[in-house]
């Protein structure tokens, strides 16, 4: 499967609209349809930011981001060489709960994980590899 798109750019806040528009532009140009490509846009915006916020607490560090197709499928990974982290590997949050009851947090990754047909996470070199599959409808 030929990489349609690859960025590079260190962790930074400063850098997600490269990413995002990157992407949307891969996304686009394969013929996704808008509804999927808002879906994907904000899944790798929650994606991206945690990786920026979380990945390199002591350092600076990069954030790798490929579009690639698998036909009819697009693949989106998202690299980082920061603390190994399975976002996936975190309870849903209780959504029937009170909000007071609520605890803090990983309401993204549950974002992420309602909004996007498959996602994967694997460790591999020392990297966190979080793999986006979004299907054409």
């Amino acid at each position: 499967m030929p990489i349609l798109l690859e960025i590079v750019l260190p962790a930074t806040l400063e850098n997600l609209p490269v990413f995002l528009e990157g992407l949307t532009n891969c996304a686009r140009d394969q013929g996704f349809p808008p509804k999927k490509i808002s879906d994907l846009e904000l899944a790798l915006e929650e994606a991206l930011v945690n990786v920026i916020n979380y990945a390199y607490p002591e350092s600076k560090g990069d954030v790798s981001v490929c579009c690639r197709m698998d036909p009819p499928n697009l693949i989106i990974e998202i690299i980082d060489s920061g603390l190994p982290f399975n976002p996936l590997s975190k309870d849903d949050p209780d959504l029937l709960l009170d909000l007071d009851e609520r605890k803090i947090g990983g309401y993204g990754v549950f974002l992420i994980k309602t909004l996007i047909d498959e996602v994967t996470y694997q460790r591999e070199n020392n990297q966190n590899i979080l793999t986006l599959i979004v299907y054409p409808t």
